[in-house]
């Protein structure tokens, strides 16, 4: 508001803000950001390790996929856990100097910080000339690396990094009623220790690359993942 002075100014003084009111008010604090993957982050002492196994048809030992996480903000609202290095130990030595190269490659990523969920499409698209293979249960893999990306693929889901696509409890059902009356009109034993889960006559799912889709009614249906061409 705007005062007009009228009278003649005799004197004037600074006023000072008053210490008492100073002291009640709160201290302002200044806002901290939280951290985020970045590549200059060093190696803590102590990281969280998972380990898978994987017994690929084309290596002659089994492999085994350790995945360390680091956890960032520890202990706040915005803590989480991202992958920080891969190691692959494994009896093989046919596979050796490329799959070296590729866990320092994929930790390299990892510590660089970012979205790096890109990393299990770019390695499941990775095609062995000489074909593929199919693993316990049914499910293709077209290389080994794609099979490492698939185990990326569980870890990042597992930490929370990608989402899980769960099938409902009703999904679930209905594909095992489906199964039941297939598996009870087509009834053929087997002793084939590599026999997949499903039906031995069951076709590839184009989704979840699993020999698991049968039909039934005239309506092509996965057992494993649930895509259907009926809807």
């Amino acid at each position: 508001m705007t005062v007009k002075i009228t009278n003649k100014i005799v004197g004037y003084r600074v006023k000072k803000a008053d210490p008492i009111a100073s002291e009640h008010q709160p201290p302002v604090q200044a806002e901290t950001k939280p951290v985020q993957m970045n590549e200059y982050i060093e190696r803590p002492d102590f990281l969280l390790g998972t380990t898978y196994k994987i017994k690929p048809p084309i290596a002659e030992h089994a492999m085994y996929i350790t995945i360390n996480d680091i956890l960032l903000n520890e202990g706040t609202d915005h803590e989480s856990r991202q992958p920080y290095e891969v190691f692959i130990n494994s009896k093989s030595m046919e596979h050796f100097q490329w799959v070296i190269a590729l866990t320092r490659v994929i930790s390299a990523v990892f510590r660089k910080g970012g979205d790096v969920t890109f990393l299990v499409e770019e390695l499941r698209s990775v095609y062995d000339p000489n074909g593929g293979y199919f693993k316990k249960g049914g499910v293709f893999m077209p290389s080994l690396v794609a099979e490492i990306g698939a185990v990326i693929e569980k870890h990042l889901k597992a930490i929370g990094l990608l989402e899980s696509e769960e099938m409902s409890e009703t999904t679930k059902r209905i594909l095992a009623e489906k199964r039941a009356e297939f598996e009870a009109s087509h009834s053929t034993a087997t002793n084939d220790d590599k026999a997949s889960d499903f039906p031995p006559n069951a076709t590839m799912c184009g989704k979840c690359s699993t020999k698991a889709v049968i039909v039934m009614d005239g309506c092509a249906t996965c057992l494993s993942c649930g895509d259907s061409k009926c809807g």
